[in-house]
């Protein structure tokens, strides 16, 4: 059986001029983050490992989501291919992940999150907004032959305001 969470990074800003990759979370985005994550921390496996985007926005995120999970700094990978707005680039980093780790939780970008979510999932999610969790499961053993899986959890601050 392997575990997939997908989390989107959370609100970042577009107000100040500098590249795509920099920019950082906005108030609310961090208040989302610290609120998803809090609540979250109830469904995720025992045992984990954690795959982040090298974006600024998906770094400050996935060290929100660890400081809630209690989840150690130093093991969290920083993964430039994460940076990507493809499905088909995450499926296949997600396919690339060893099948020594049964759960991996991914921070990256849209919209490959959304499309990934809708071509793996068994039901259909129009956007996955920021700092959204999507938690899936395939019957599986190889993270390579994963195919459609059953979404277990979806949380989006929106549900906990």
């Amino acid at each position: 059986m392997k575990n997939l969470i997908l989390v989107r990074h959370a609100k970042s800003s577009w107000e100040v001029p500098m590249h795509d990759k920099d920019r950082s979370l906005t108030c609310q985005g961090i208040k989302d983050a610290h609120l998803v994550s809090n609540y979250a921390k109830d469904f995720i496996p025992k045992t984990y490992v954690m795959w982040v985007s090298s974006a600024k926005r998906a770094t400050n995120t996935a060290l929100i989501f660890a400081q809630n999970f209690t989840y150690p700094i130093d093991s969290i990978i920083y993964k430039d291919d994460l940076y990507t707005f493809d499905e088909k680039k995450l499926e296949n980093i997600i396919k690339s992940c060893s099948n020594l780790f049964e759960s991996v939780i991914v921070f990256g970008h849209n919209g490959a999150i959304t499309n990934f979510v809708n071509k793996f999932g068994n039901e259909d999610i129009d956007n996955i907004p920021t700092s959204g969790f999507v938690s899936l499961k395939f019957d599986v053993d190889d993270w390579k032959k994963i195919k459609k899986g059953k979404i277990n959890k979806i949380i989006f601050p929106k549900d906990l305001r």
